[in-house]
C-alpha cells in the first residue's frame, strides 16, 4: 500500500499534492489532498485496482459525466475525475466533521428528532438525484458525512457509474456494488436495473439503525445477512425503541417491504410520512407474543390505515369535546403543507371549535388562505381570499376576515366572494370579531384600534398611540368577553420594550396588564397567554378586575414570532386546541453563497447564521449582511471576502438591517428601527459613529443610487400605498417624491447606470411585476419586464440586462440601454433552496455570479403544530 501511494503522489503531483489516507471502502481509498490550482482542501478518492481493471478507464469516466451534474445543498458535489498512470479517481470537498458511521459507533442510538431530521435531510438529495435519473446504490452511515449538524452525501452515482462501466464482467469477477446491511432484496439478489425504491430500502435500514443501534439485519457473514434480506421478515422497530412515534415505525416498515411495490414509490413519499401524524408511541407488549407478531405479519397499507383512523378520531373526540375532568388526553399532531406551497408569516387561526386551522401560504407567488379540517389530510385554499393576511374569524367560525392587497374584507370560511369592511386598511395589525357583529381591528402601521360593522359602513376610531409613550401602533387585538373590553399590543420597539393593554371600548380608559410582552390571548380557563421572544407563556388572569395573578410559566419554548410587528405564530380555540408554528420554522440558519448562471454554487462565507439581506460592495471585496443572533436584535456586520473576516458596524437598542454601499463604497447606508425604519449611515471601516440621514414619520428602506452617487432613491411607506423618493447625500436639498401611486404596491426601485431607466416591482395588477419607466420623467412610456409575476430587479452587464427573481428562477431579461426595450425574459438558474424574495440576493456588475441565501430544503416554513386538549396541559402546569 505505501508503494501504491507513492506512485499515486507521483502520478497526481502536478494537480494534487497528497497528505495523507483517509480510510478505504468497498469501492476506493479516501486520501486527503491538498488542490494546487484552486488551493483548497480535497477528498481525492481513488477506485480499488481490481475494480479500475475491470470497469477501464473510458466507460467510467464517461459515466461519472451524469454525477458530476447534481447540484443539491445534501450532496456532496464532484470537482473532478480522471485517470493517472492505472490510477481511476474521482474527487469532492473534504468535509472537516465525521460520517454518520462514526457518530453510529460513538453513540449507538440517536434522539427520534435527530434520526428523522438526518434521514429527511438525505431523503431530499435522493428525491433530487432520482428526479434527475440517479440511482446512488451504496446508501450506508459511511457515506453521509455530518458538518455543522447537517447532513450530505457522499459518492453519488459512483456506484451506478461502476455499475454500468463494469457490466457483466463486474459480476464475473464477485465484486459487488452495496452494502449488505443496507441492500435491498432486489440488490441483494443481483438485479442490475435499479430504481428510486432501491435507495428508499437502504434509507429505511439506515434510520433503523439510528433508532435502534443495529441495521435490520445482522449476521456473522455477508452470504448470511444477504440469505435475511431475502427471505426475512425485519423486525418492528419498536420491538428495540417502543418510543418510537407509530408514523415513524409504520413508515420504516413500509420503506423496508421486500417487494418495491410496496415500499415508498419517492424519498419524497417516505420523508413525508416521517413528518406526518402524532407523536405518541407505539403501544407494543413487553414480549414477542402474538399481538406482535400479528401485527408484523398484517399488510402494511392497512396498518397505516388502521393508525390514520385511530390518530383522526382522537381527533375527533378531543375537538368535541370541553374542558373538564373527563377529557381525553394531549394529542400533538403536526399539519404539513405540500412541498410546493410555503406559510406567508408566522400567523396562524383557529376555528372557535378548534375544528380548523386557517394560514396564509404562497404557492407560484400567489398569497392566499388555506384551511384544514382536523379531521381530514389535505389543506384547502379559500377562494375569494387572494393576497389575505392577518387572518381572523368569526365567532361563529363561518367567516374568515383578512388584510388584503386593498384593504380589510371577509369571506366565507367555505370560500366565495370577498366582502369589503374598509378599502383604506393596510395589512398590520391583525382584527377580532365582537359577538354583536362588529369588527375591531388596527387600521395600518401607525394606527391605534378602529371598529366598523361586519356588513360595511363608516369606520370609527378607538384609540390613538401615545407618542409620549415612544407606541408605535396597538395591535393583535382581542374581545374579551362581555364585549367591553378589548386585550391589544401596545407596539414599541424594540419589540420587548411593548406592552400588553385593555381597552375600555365605553370610557376610552387603557390599563396596562403586563410589560415586555405581544399578542396578548385570555383563554376560558382564566389564564392570559403572551409571546415575548421565542416562548409562549401563561399567567393566571382575573377576568372581573382585568389584572394578573401569579407569575409566568413557559409553554412552549419554540414560538415563532415576528418581531417587526411583534405576531405570536399561535392560536387557542374555545375548547382548547393550541396551533402554532415553531420558530425553527421561520429562523433557520442560511448558507450564504456564489451562484453562477450555470446554478453552480460554492461558499462565500463559511459558516451558516440567521443571515438577511446581502449586499456587495462596489469593488466586490466586502459584503454588507443583516445578522440576527438569537434573542438579539438585528444587527449590519460586515465581511471581509480576502481574509475571512468580518466585523459588526451596528450595535445598540434598535434594529438595524437592510444595508446598501454608496458607490464610492465608503459608507453604508441601513435602515434603523427606531421605533419607525429611519434612514441611518456610517462609514463602512466603522471609523466614526452612525449618523441619522433622514427622520421622518413612516417607514422608509434605502434602495438605489444616481449613477453619479449624488442621490439616494428611497421607498417612503405613507397612506394610501407606498411611494418612491428622492434624497441628495449632500445634505443640499429636501428629499423629493419621485414616483406614486394608488393602485399598488411599490418597491426595490433600481436606476440603471446609465441613469435614464427606472425599473421597480408594483402590485397594482394584482399580481408582482417589474416595470421600467424613463428617468427622471418617469410620467413617460412605461414598460412590463416581466411576463408571469417576479420582483427585485438588479441591472447587471453595464445596463444592458435586468436580472430578477420570480417562482423560484431566477430570470433574466436583455434592456436596449437607449431605447428601453426589454426582450423576452428568460432562465438563468432554478432553484427552490434559494430565496428569490425580499431583498436577499445581489449580483456583481458583470452578472456573472449571485450572492444568495440558501436554506435546508426541509427549512422552507410548511408545519403548524397542533396540540388537542391542550387546556389539560396548561391546568396541570400553571394551575386552574
Amino acid at each position: 500500500m505505501p508503494e501504491q501511494t507513492e506512485q499515486l503522489k507521483t502520478a497526481l503531483a502536478d494537480r494534487y499534492v497528497i497528505e495523507r489516507e483517509l480510510g478505504a471502502g468497498g469501492m476506493a481509498t479516501v486520501y486527503l489532498a491538498h488542490d494546487v490550482k484552486h488551493n483548497r482542501k480535497v477528498a481525492l478518492k481513488v477506485l480499488r485496482p481490481e475494480l479500475a481493471a475491470v470497469i477501464g478507464a473510458e466507460r467510467f469516466l464517461k459515466e461519472i459525466e451524469v454525477t458530476a451534474n447534481l447540484q443539491h445543498p445534501h450532496i456532496l458535489p464532484l470537482h473532478d475525475s480522471g485517470e493517472a498512470s492505472s490510477f481511476l479517481y474521482y474527487v469532492m470537498p473534504y468535509v472537516e466533521g465525521e460520517t454518520l458511521r462514526e457518530k453510529l459507533d460513538r453513540e449507538k442510538q440517536f434522539a427520534v428528532e435527530q434520526a428523522v431530521e438526518i434521514t429527511r435531510s438525505v431523503a431530499a438529495a435522493l428525491d433530487y438525484a432520482h428526479r434527475h435519473d440517479v440511482i446512488h446504490r451504496d446508501i450506508k452511515p459511511e457515506n453521509v458525512l455530518l458538518h455543522d449538524g447537517q447532513a450530505q452525501v457522499a459518492d453519488f452515482g459512483i456506484a451506478l457509474a461502476v455499475s454500468h462501466a463494469g457490466g457483466e464482467r463486474l459480476t464475473e469477477t464477485g465484486l459487488s456494488i452495496g452494502t449488505p446491511h443496507y441492500m435491498s432484496p432486489e440488490q441483494a439478489m443481483g438485479d442490475r436495473e435499479l430504481d428510486a425504491r432501491s435507495d428508499v430500502y437502504s434509507l429505511g435500514a439506515m434510520l433503523y439503525e439510528m433508532l435502534t443501534g443495529d441495521p435490520p439485519y445482522t449476521g456473522s457473514t455477508a452470504q448470511a445477512i444477504v440469505a435475511k434480506v431475502i427471505t426475512e421478515k425485519a423486525p418492528l422497530v419498536t420491538a428495540a425503541r417502543p418510543t418510537a412515534p407509530p408514523n415513524v415505525a409504520m413508515a420504516i416498515e413500509k420503506a423496508l417491504e421486500k417487494l418495491p411495490a410496496d415500499r415508498f414509490s419517492s424519498a419524497a413519499a417516505f420523508s413525508d410520512a416521517l413528518t406526518r401524524g402524532g407523536t405518541a408511541p407505539v403501544s407494543r407488549p413487553a414480549t414477542g407474543g402474538a399481538p406482535a407478531a400479528t401485527m408484523r405479519a398484517a399488510r402494511l397499507p392497512w396498518a397505516l390505515l388502521a393508525v390514520a383512523l385511530v390518530v383522526i378520531a382522537a381527533l375527533a373526540i378531543a375537538l368535541t369535546q370541553s374542558p373538564g375532568p373527563q377529557a381525553a388526553g394531549v394529542v400533538r399532531a403536526v399539519l404539513q403543507l405540500p412541498s410546493n406551497i410555503r406559510l406567508t408569516d408566522v400567523g396562524v387561526a383557529l376555528t372557535p371549535d378548534g375544528s380548523r386551522v386557517l394560514v396564509s401560504a404562497v404557492r407560484n407567488d400567489t398569497m392566499r388562505l388555506l384551511q384544514r379540517r382536523l379531521d381530514q389530510l389535505e389543506f384547502v385554499a379559500i377562494a375569494g381570499s387572494r393576497g389575505a393576511r392577518n387572518q381572523f374569524l368569526s365567532p361563529d367560525g363561518s367567516w374568515a376576515g383578512f388584510m388584503g392587497l386593498d384593504g380589510m374584507k371577509k369571506v366565507p370560511i367555505g370560500g366565495g366572494p370577498a366582502v369589503e369592511l374598509d378599502g383604506e386598511a393596510q395589512r398590520a395589525g391583525g382584527g377580532d370579531w365582537t359577538d354583536n357583529g362588529t369588527v375591531i381591528y388596527s387600521r395600518s402601521y401607525r394606527s391605534g384600534l378602529w371598529r366598523v360593522s361586519d356588513d360595511g359602513g363608516s369606520p370609527e376610531m378607538l384609540s390613538e398611540p401615545d407618542s409620549t409613550r415612544d407606541e408605535l401602533a396597538h395591535w393583535w387585538p382581542q374581545v374579551l368577553p362581555g364585549g367591553r373590553h378589548v386585550l391589544f399590543t401596545a407596539m414599541r420597539t424594540p419589540v420587548d420594550r411593548a406592552s400588553i393593554e385593555v381597552l375600555d371600548l365605553e370610557t376610552g380608559e387603557r390599563k396596562v396588564i403586563l410589560e415586555g410582552g405581544v399578542t396578548g390571548r385570555y383563554v376560558p380557563t382564566g389564564h392570559l397567554l403572551y409571546a415575548r421572544g421565542e416562548v409562549l407563556f401563561a399567567m393566571p388572569f382575573d377576568i372581573r378586575r382585568l389584572e394578573v395573578t401569579g407569575s409566568a410559566t413557559p409553554m412552549v419554548e419554540d414560538l415563532a414570532m415576528d418581531k417587526s410587528n411583534g405576531l405570536g405564530g399561535f392560536a387557542v380555540s374555545d375548547n382548547g386546541t393550541l396551533a402554532y408554528v415553531a420558530a425553527s420554522e421561520f429562523n433557520p440558519d442560511l448558507e450564504l453563497l456564489w451562484i453562477d448562471r450555470r446554478g453552480d454554487s460554492e461558499p462565500a462565507i463559511s459558516t451558516r447564521g440567521r443571515y438577511s439581506m446581502p449586499a456587495l460592495s462596489p469593488d466586490g471585496r466586502w459584503i454588507a449582511l443583516t445578522i440576527e443572533e438569537p434573542g438579539e436584535n438585528r444587527d449590519v456586520w460586515v465581511f471581509d471576502l480576502a481574509r475571512g473576516t468580518r466585523s459588526r458596524l451596528t450595535s445598540g437598542g434598535a434594529a438595524d438591517f437592510a444595508p446598501i454601499w454608496t458607490p464610492s463604497g465608503d459608507r453604508i447606508i441601513y435602515q434603523s428601527e427606531r421605533p419607525v425604519f429611519e434612514l441611518y449611515w456610517r462609514p463602512a471601516d466603522g471609523s466614526a459613529p452612525a449618523e441619522p440621514l433622514l427622520v421622518t414619520p413612516f417607514d422608509k428602506s434605502p434602495e438605489s443610487f444616481t449613477p453619479d452617487g449624488s442621490t439616494l432613491l428611497f421607498r417612503h411607506s405613507v397612506l394610501p400605498r407606498s411611494q418612491l423618493w428622492t434624497l441628495p447625500l449632500d445634505g443640499a436639498g429636501d428629499a423629493e417624491l419621485l414616483l406614486a401611486s394608488e393602485l399598488g404596491e411599490l418597491s426595490t426601485p433600481a436606476l440603471s447606470p446609465n441613469g435614464r431607466w427606472l425599473a421597480y416591482t408594483s402590485t397594482e395588477s394584482g399580481r408582482t411585476e417589474i416595470y421600467l419607466v424613463p428617468h427622471p420623467n418617469v410620467t413617460g412610456r412605461r414598460r412590463q419586464v416581466s411576463v408571469d409575476g417576479g420582483g427585485f430587479p438588479k441591472w447587471t452587464r453595464g445596463g444592458r440586462e435586468l436580472v430578477f427573481g420570480s417562482r423560484g428562477r431566477m430570470m433574466s431579461v436583455s434592456i436596449d440601454p437607449l431605447t428601453g426595450e426589454p426582450g423576452q425574459p428568460t432562465t438563468v438558474f432554478a432553484d427552490s433552496t434559494l430565496l428569490l424574495t425580499g431583498y436577499e440576493y445581489d449580483v456583481t456588475p458583470d452578472g456573472e455570479r449571485f450572492l444568495m441565501l440558501r436554506r435546508q430544503p426541509w427549512a422552507a416554513p410548511r408545519q403548524v403544530i397542533v396540540v388537542t386538549n391542550w387546556f389539560e396541559e396548561l391546568k396541570e402546569k400553571v394551575g386552574s
